[in-house]
């Protein structure tokens, strides 16, 4: 029997393989006793699910064990972002949320993302302790109640969080900016739970809006639903093709990640963007604070940070541990290098919606392409170039690399390692301020290599260097 196990954003398992009806009982029952035993369980439990297959079955089945366990279940009444599960959340006070996402894995996928009251993804504590139950629980016959039985008894209701998130996002993003621009702005939810939130916020500003991939379709098109270069060939080619589209924003699966397309059809990498709205805001919002990012984020926020004299945070992979500084109030942006991003004032948890739309405002107000925005920030802070690359082992190799990277030379292709970073994978600072960052994946013979520098040509040498070093 295959161990339940929660990754750096919750449980995801094949569908009719591992993510099963009897799983989802047992995590379900886990979350529910480990609620109880906290405390809180009569707060009651906000559930949603995105745009796979059977979401909302799954979602009814957790309602029926939550029932049984006396625990209130308010279940959104569509498929639902991510961001607007946290916020709804938050919003009632509820003791958690369970969310039935795999967020931009393939469509034979599915997850459950817990979040506790604080709002952001649960923290190694909380998903250690649910594990250990579900796991003891995967050969018991979980109690269930019926639907029916649980609504007359007050413990299920079916809830529309859409309203007020549209609340928070008009006070936290100038919309009049963005239609008094003239923008005509392409809009891509890769048919996920984006569908009706990104657009329509857009069109109810004003905004002309030209939308793709939005209708409901559990195999998101043939592709996985990542709003990366590699799977938004159509949408680059609307934009390419339309002269008059002035940018592309699109979403993930679940809406939590972001994907950005300039006006003439350029991808922009998530980095880059990150470093972009943590300058505007601070520059042209006139806002003030420090920033998070993880180990493996461009240190382009970094010299942002140096340039308007704040602080940068650094965190392992996995939001949430940006989202507990977002929920503590001690920095204005947050951000991973996967296309995450929140703000203070917001959810403690990636948003793709908020993050667009921040974006489009900056293009607005600033009247500049992405491009020129980039070169304008280059010129300001220093240019800085970051790419990542995935690295297949041998068994031989994968058997040799954790000694290796525990005793390190004291240079690579003839920089000088000034200093390694262990708090998540192993990132080798060198004396030019370049670095490279080695990560091995926990399901398959992978090492994801990072690296960054200060031009394209030296960021190719590093990269070739980086896999020199796992590969000899």
């Amino acid at each position: 029997m295959t161990q339940i196990k929660f990754g750096t954003s919750g449980w995801r398992a094949i569908l009719c393989d591992d993510f099963t009806f009897n799983n989802v009982r047992a995590v379900s029952r886990a979350i529910a006793d480990h609620l109880t035993q906290e405390g809180i369980a009569d707060q009651g439990v906000v559930i949603g699910y995105d745009a796979r297959f059977m979401g909302k079955d799954f979602a009814r089945e957790t309602v029926r064990v939550l029932a049984a366990a006396g625990i209130p279940s308010y279940l959104c009444d569509r498929d639902t972002p991510t961001p607007v599960i946290a916020h709804e959340l938050l919003r009632r006070h509820a003791a958690g949320a369970i969310n039935f996402t795999a967020s931009h894995n393939p469509y034979d996928y599915n997850g459950i993302k817990f979040s506790p009251a604080w709002g952001g993804p649960a923290l190694p504590q909380t998903t250690s302790d649910i594990e250990a139950r579900a796991n003891a629980l995967q050969d018991s016959d979980v109690p269930v109640v019926a639907l029916d039985k649980a609504e007359a008894e007050n413990l299920y209701s079916e809830i529309d969080p859409r309203p007020s998130y549209f609340d928070t996002l008009k006070k936290l993003i100038d919309f009049d900016a963005i239609a008094g621009a003239g923008l005509r702005i392409a809009v891509n939810p890769l048919y996920g739970t984006g569908r009706g939130y990104l657009d329509t916020l857009l069109e109810q500003a004003g905004v002309q809006v030209v939308t793709i991939n939005a209708h409901l379709d559990p195999y998101f098109g043939g592709e996985p639903p990542e709003p990366a270069e590699a799977h938004i060939a159509d949408f680059i080619k609307l934009i390419k093709e339309d002269d008059e589209i002035g940018l592309g924003l699109a979403t993930d699966g679940d809406a939590d990640r972001f994907g950005i397309v300039d006006s003439d059809g350029t991808y922009i990498e998530p980095n880059y963007i990150l470093a972009l709205l943590f300058d505007y805001m601070i520059r042209r919002k006139g806002l003030t604070g420090d920033a998070a990012r993880s180990v493996a984020t461009s240190h382009l926020i970094d010299a942002v940070a140096d340039h308007h004299r704040v602080k940068v945070l650094e965190t392992p992979v996995g939001f949430k541990f940006i989202g507990e500084y977002i929920s503590a109030g001690k920095i204005l942006i947050g951000g991973e290098e996967s296309a995450g991003l929140t703000v203070r004032g917001h959810v403690p948890e990636k948003d793709g919606i908020l993050a667009c739309l921040l974006v489009a405002e900056m293009v607005a107000v600033e009247k500049k392409s992405l491009k020129a925005l980039i070169a304008d920030l280059y010129a300001r802070v220093g240019e800085i170039y970051t790419r990542r690359i995935n690295i297949r082992l041998s068994a031989e190799l994968e058997q040799r690399l954790p000694a290796k990277l525990a005793c390190p030379p004291g240079e690579i292709d003839g920089r000088t390692i000034t200093d390694v970073i262990r708090i998540d994978g192993n990132k080798f600072l060198f004396a030019d301020g370049s670095w490279l960052l080695f990560r091995k994946s926990g399901t398959e013979p992978v090492v994801r290599l990072y690296a960054e520098a200060a031009s394209e040509k030296d960021l190719q040498e590093l990269i070739a260097a980086g896999k020199e070093f796992i590969l000899s």
